[in-house]
């Protein structure tokens, strides 16, 4: 485990907030790692956590399935605090009850602080707006607890022993709409689990550093560098720590953005001196999707395409032993929720079998960082920051931006669109504040006028958003003085789109991207 000093363990009980306990963890300085609350006490006790943080659910903790954890946490000594489900575990196990509430809370409620003595509601105003989910709520509190707060639904909404090193809130400090929710669960780590913020990018890679040496060994390590943010960095990272043992190879699949594969050979070999092959694929890539529209049959072709090539070019190194993946945490988080893995809405293009493959073992440096922390590591190591800022791109590339059958004509105007509005983007300094912005073409064509002709050419569909990790978007509201200068520019400097369209869906119910 890459990680040192302090940690937090984090039980996961099916609640949608879970991964943002973490984050607003390490936001506190405090490294935090999720494990499904079926995780054995073993599990638990190998993590060595400082503290355990009880999420949410959507379950009845009374119901027969309700999602349970070892009850042996309650006697580690460690200091707990439930949230919400959290809270109602607590008085379940430790001899309280549980009901179905009157009336049930769902978004902001007042809370009201009964224990002006409480660590855990320290410099916590004595009336705040908090955020509510639930449908139970507690009618007996355990033996030796006493309550620290109430709300007008829930007299029961916050107890703590004696001590205070087992406590619970009905409410989720961990949303923004909490009023003082940073506030509390820093009183938590700090104030009563005395832990030191002690987590920092610069930890994070002296300490992985150090496990990549120990792991490597002497051997030939690959990195199959798409020049994307996350394989960037890992790809760095584990660079700094065994130099020219790495590897790297770049393969142009003919479906990068304008530029793109000349920019990764020259970052990363002429910036870093990093040892990389490159493979110039387009035309194989190309030839395989000819013909093909349906969105998840390009993505599997892609993929299948992309490990023919990336086997055939390891073959060089023939004596490599590990494959690095520039994997983050919620692609981990997903594998093992308590809820198991979501559906899938798309398939999602990566070296998946490869490792077994080429009998190759996985490095995977990024594994427990979200994706700002991964940007904070890559600036730590000095990537230039017009890398480290990129906006997110697809494995599959711009074959699914291009709707319907790919030919090479459409590749080029999608190109040419997208490089305008990111061009543009960038030049009003409105870059920074969306999180993902690109151009679709559309398989459509309508109507123009150009001078005095008639046209009838493709639509282009700009798409911009914000959000924070990507699982909730809403669309950005870009200037509208922004939004004609640019459809002007790709009208006069596209030959072959004469139509501009801006989507105005959010996810739900709309994806980010259109395939």
């Amino acid at each position: 485990m890459a990680h040192i000093g302090d940690s937090v363990l984090i039980l996961d009980f099916g609640s949608q907030y879970t991964q943002l306990i973490a984050r607003r963890v390490r936001e506190l300085g405090v490294y935090a790692e999720i494990l499904p609350c079926t995780a054995s006490l073993a599990e638990i006790e190998a993590f060595r956590p400082g503290a355990i943080i009880l999420s949410g659910s959507p379950s009845s903790v009374y119901a027969p399935d309700a999602p349970k954890c070892a009850p042996e946490i309650f006697r580690m000594g460690k200091p707990i605090l439930g949230l919400c489900y959290g809270l109602q575990l607590i008085a379940y196990e430790l001899g309280g009850e549980v009901d179905k509430s009157a009336r049930r809370e769902y978004g902001r409620a007042e809370i009201m602080v009964d224990d002006p003595n409480s660590r855990l509601f320290k410099d916590f105003p004595p009336h705040a707006k908090v955020w509510m989910s639930h449908g139970d709520a507690l009618s007996k509190i355990p033996s030796g607890f006493h309550v620290t707060a109430h709300s007008p639904n829930s007299p029961l909404a916050g107890i703590a022993n004696a001590d205070e090193s087992i406590i619970g809130i009905q409410f989720h400090p961990e949303v923004a709409h909490t009023e003082g929710g940073m506030q509390i669960l820093s009183n938590f780590l700090f104030a009563i689990a005395k832990l030191r913020a002690d987590w920092s990018p610069e930890d994070f890679i002296e300490a992985t550093v150090r496990d990549i040496t120990a792991t490597a060994g002497a051997e030939t390590v690959i990195c199959a560098l798409s020049g994307g943010v996350d394989s960037a960095v890992a790809a760095v990272l584990v660079h700094r720590a065994i130099g020219k043992q790495l590897k790297c190879i770049h393969i142009d699949n003919g479906l990068m953005r304008r530029g793109e594969s000349a920019e990764v050979v020259h970052t990363f070999r002429d910036h870093f001196g990093i040892d990389l092959d490159f493979r110039d694929a387009s035309d194989l890539f190309l030839s395989r999707l000819e013909g093909v529209s349906d969105p998840e049959e390009k993505r599997k072709i892609i993929g299948k395409a992309f490990i023919d090539v990336l086997s055939e070019e390891a073959e060089k190194f023939r004596g490599a032993r590990f494959l690095v993946q520039g994997t983050i945490y919620p692609d981990v988080i997903e594998s093992r929720s308590f809820k198991g893995p979501s559906v899938t809405i798309k398939s999602h293009h990566n070296v998946g079998g490869l490792p077994e493959k080429m009998h190759l073992k996985l490095i995977e440096p990024l594994r427990e960082l979200f994706k700002d922390e991964v940007r904070n590591v890559g600036r730590a190591l000095g990537i230039p920051e017009h890398f480290i800022d990129r906006h997110p791109f697809p494995g599959p590339g711009l074959a699914i931006r291009v709707l319907g059958e790919i030919t090479r004509k459409k590749l080029e105007l999608l190109r040419s669109a997208d490089a305008i509005f990111i061009e543009e983007l960038r030049a009003q300094e409105l870059y920074p504040s969306t999180w993902q912005a690109f151009a679709v073409v559309l398989p459509v064509q309508t109507v123009g006028v150009m001078g005095d002709e008639r046209t009838y050419e493709n639509v282009v569909a700009l798409r911009a958003v914000t959000s924070v990790d990507g699982m909730t978007a809403d669309w950005s509201r870009l200037p509208h003085a922004f939004l004609a200068h640019v459809s002007n520019r790709i009208a006069n400097e596209v030959r072959g789109l004469s139509r501009v369209v801006y989507d105005i869906s959010s996810k739900p119910p709309a994806t980010i991207e259109w395939e």
